[in-house]
């Protein structure tokens, strides 16, 4: 490289790995079993998330992946075969939901069919941000294992321009986008409520204020 010449910029990171996949409700499932395929079959997942088969009655099957749904199925068929080799595979997914709300233009649910979308791809759909949504501060919702929400923070500033990939997440079912507002909106909401409603001011921090008059001076 010849001196004085600029640094290549650094490589990429590679975007993070989607989630595993969810079963979900409505999702059609198919179960096939290698040495007894007369018991193979498709099923769809019912409203209580749970599904019925020749074997298995109302299993829980929503929230989980299909490896872990094949493997308390080979449980419970072991149960009536000798060596219950099976596989569970998503034949048709229901639409994916995911809800984006606060400073987008369209906020509510979207629908999505195949994989979920991402967080850019999201806020896109809503609309995009608002000229008071906070780009640095944007809040994804998620439901884990357990049911309990877990609230991951990233910057979508960083996603869109391109300085760190890995911040167009990918999003998993039922995920919540929040975008905030800015600081400085927040101020104009708190001003806006408790000051200029009863004493008008001019907006961007100028006070144009009438000089005090001393009525008991004299020229």
């Amino acid at each position: 490289m010849s001196a004085g010449a600029p640094d290549p910029p650094p490589p990429l990171a590679a975007p993070a790995p989607p989630p595993p996949y969810r079963i979900q409700v409505g999702d059609l499932l198919g179960i096939r079993l290698f040495l007894t395929p007369e018991l193979d079959e498709d099923v769809t997942v019912r409203p209580d998330g749970r599904i019925t088969t020749q074997l298995a009655e109302a299993i829980p099957a929503a929230g989980r992946t299909p490896e872990q749904l094949g493997a308390r199925l080979r449980v419970i068929y072991a149960r009536e075969l000798k060596d219950p080799r099976l596989t569970v595979e998503v034949k048709q997914p229901s639409p994916t939901r995911l809800y984006v709300a606060g400073e987008v233009p369209s906020p509510g649910e979207l629908l999505t069919a195949g994989p979920p979308l991402t967080l850019v791809q999201a806020i896109a759909r809503a609309g995009g941000l608002r000229p008071t949504g906070d780009p640095d501060a944007v809040l994804v919702i998620r439901h884990g294992d357990d049911d309990r929400p877990v609230v991951i923070r990233t910057r979508y500033s960083d996603a869109v321009s391109g300085r760190d990939p890995a911040a167009d997440l990918r999003l998993a079912p039922f995920d919540i986008v929040y975008v905030p507002k800015t600081g400085i909106a927040r101020i104009y909401v708190w001003v806006n409520q408790h000051i200029q409603q009863f004493v008008p001011v001019t907006w961007g921090f100028s006070y144009n204020l009438n000089p005090v008059v001393n009525n008991t001076s004299r020229p």
